[in-house]
């Protein structure tokens, strides 16, 4: 038995990729942590990690060649799910037999967002989560973001208090496209950016429009709309270009996933008020870089939210060259002009926030605010509103058919 609080909480890493790495430079601003493993398939991945940690003062991280090293390793407290989301899954199930069987000592799991590609697959990470008595946290960063966080304490307490709780919340995340082969395949990712970025959208607006210590499940689903749409990367010299940067393995002229998508999700709280969510994303978008929209409307009062209305901004004119980078923005379309820079990406997009409550609550036994059931629950939106577009229509909730559904892009061989 596990005693808490622990002092320390040692974490190891599963994946080294892009978002990985932005987990790593958030936990700087964290205490009462050391990242003690990691693992992924790269030798050479692993090894940069590793040195990352040390350079960063994170402690003292090995690596482990195989997955069942790393879950057995006797400094590991927690283990932390960064790596693509078809692999999430086999390694939940991993950790699960792990502790089961006595080889693993670890008592709690985050995992980044979305939780799975199915309702089917989410359900079964909380199930093996809660079968093995783990602290499970789901890693939605947004919900974390400062301005979030601030700008719900203040609405809910002076706003709401005096002329009724907000009832519609807006959501937008846009960027031009993701890094990795992987996430333009429907299959391995689950869909297209419906899946990959509306899972920020429709969470961090359920949670504005929740009442301050009340669980998400207070807000209860009524039904769903959604729209997806193919704007951009399947025009042909764009369907080229990603078959340049991917290889063929990425073939948008034939099996390609969504890049714009929308949803209305229909609510109801405990009194019987009816709320709504509005939310859109998009892998078409050029602008300055990834941009993050959000509001909060009630009787009386608005919230509003932009990512990229930064109060620092470089200007750079055309004598200024240089090689293409993300410094100053992630998803950077230009390296001139006037400029937005988010000084600390990390802290600004809710992972060192995310992060510092994760690491507490885990070394101190307690119930994050993000968890494996609110990861099902966005799993279960999501594919509703694919279930939605695909039949032209607004879906009613509950919707058992949603149990084993698998959206048509998502579908091997479609």
């Amino acid at each position: 038995m596990t005693q808490l609080p622990k002092q320390t909480l040692r974490v190891g890493f599963v994946g080294t990729g892009f978002i990985a790495h932005f987990h790593l430079k958030s936990m700087i601003g964290v205490r009462n942590v050391e990242v003690t493993g990691v693992f992924s398939r790269k030798a050479e991945n692993r090894e940069t990690f590793a040195k990352e940690v040390e350079t960063l003062g994170l402690g003292s991280c090995r690596t482990h060649e195989s997955l069942a090293a790393l879950l057995s390793a006797d400094d590991v407290d927690a283990i932390w799910i960064l790596s693509p989301n078809y692999t999430r899954l086999d390694v939940m199930r991993a950790l699960h037999g792990a502790i089961k069987s006595g080889r693993s000592k670890v008592f709690a799991v985050a995992c980044e967002k979305p939780l799975a590609r199915t309702v089917a697959e989410a359900r079964e990470m909380l199930t093996l989560a809660e079968d093995a008595g783990l602290n499970h946290g789901y890693l939605e960063n947004q919900v974390f973001c400062t301005p979030v966080l601030r700008g719900k304490e203040i609405i809910w307490r002076r706003a709401a208090s005096t002329t009724g709780r907000p009832y519609l919340a807006r959501a937008a995340e846009e960027h031009s496209g993701p890094h990795e082969p992987w996430f333009w395949q429907g299959d391995k990712q689950g869909g297209g950016v419906l899946s990959d970025m509306m899972c920020h959208s429709v969470e961090v607006a359920r949670y504005l429009l929740t009442a301050p210590g009340a669980p998400r499940s207070s807000l209860k689903i009524k039904a769903v709309n959604g729209t997806v749409a193919n704007l951009k990367w399947t025009r042909p010299n764009y369907a080229e270009q990603l078959r340049k940067r991917f290889g063929n393995d990425v073939d948008y002229r034939n099996r390609p996933s969504e890049d714009f998508a929308r949803a209305t999700v229909t609510l109801e709280d405990q009194d019987g008020n009816e709320l709504m969510i509005e939310a859109t994303t998009s892998w078409a978008y050029v602008g300055a870089g990834l941009r993050i929209q959000l509001e909060l409307l009630g009787p009386e009062y608005a919230l509003e939210y932009n990512s990229l209305s930064t109060g620092l901004k470089i200007f750079m004119s055309r004598e200024v060259t240089g090689s293409e980078g993300e410094d100053l923005v992630e998803k950077q379309n230009a390296e001139q002009g006037l400029m937005p820079v988010l000084e600390d990406e990390a802290g600004v997009y809710g992972y060192t926030d995310e992060n510092r409550h994760m690491v507490e609550c885990f070394r101190k036994g307690q119930k994050p605010l993000e968890t494996f059931e609110d990861g099902l629950a966005v799993v279960e939106m999501l594919m509703g509103l694919y279930r939605s577009a695909e039949i032209n229509a607004t879906l009613q909730f509950p919707a058992p058919e949603l149990e084993h559904y698998v959206p048509v892009v998502a579908r091997k061989g479609a």
